[in-house]
């Protein structure tokens, strides 16, 4: 059965007009062509796919199109409205945060929720935030680092 449903995706108008059970990460990637959310476990438990839902941080292989109508849905890709995302971004690439690349959406993701709600967010807030998101690259202690850094930088800028 399909189903009509409007949302705003990373700013924009959006409308899905389609099976009610199509899962967010398929409507990302196969209607829209944002890529960055990556399929993964598809149980919601390494984080790959995980983007912003009405500012909240969501794995995008558990959220049904059905669940979206009147959301606010930020992927990766529309990271760049909120104002933390480019000391995040900075941050990670300075500490070479990740090696293959595959998880850094979701990484990203998790940051710009934790540091929007909180810009002091300390090392237990930033461990507790990423706590969803997997690597099998870099063994956590650069993605650790560029969240500190990221942490740091944001706590030396002037609030927006």
């Amino acid at each position: 059965m399909n189903e009509t449903v409007r949302f705003t995706l990373n700013g924009a108008d959006a409308v899905f007009d389609g099976p009610a059970g199509t899962t967010l990460l398929d409507l990302l990637r196969e209607e829209h062509g944002l890529m960055a959310a990556k399929p993964g476990c598809g149980i919601g438990r390494c984080g790959a796919c995980l983007v912003l839902v009405d500012g909240a941080p969501a794995n995008a292989c558990l959220v049904m199109a059905f669940q979206l109508d009147g959301a606010a849905v930020v992927s990766a890709e529309g990271l760049d409205r909120l104002p933390v995302a480019a000391a995040i971004r900075a941050a990670l690439v300075d500490e070479n945060a990740f090696q293959c690349g595959y998880c850094a959406p979701g990484f990203t993701v998790a940051l710009a929720a934790l540091f929007t709600a909180d810009r002091d967010a300390d090392e237990a807030a930033i461990r507790a935030a990423l706590e969803g998101n997997l690597c099998r690259c870099t063994g956590y202690h650069s993605i650790l680092r560029g969240a500190l850094a990221a942490a740091a930088r944001l706590r030396e800028a002037p609030s927006p």
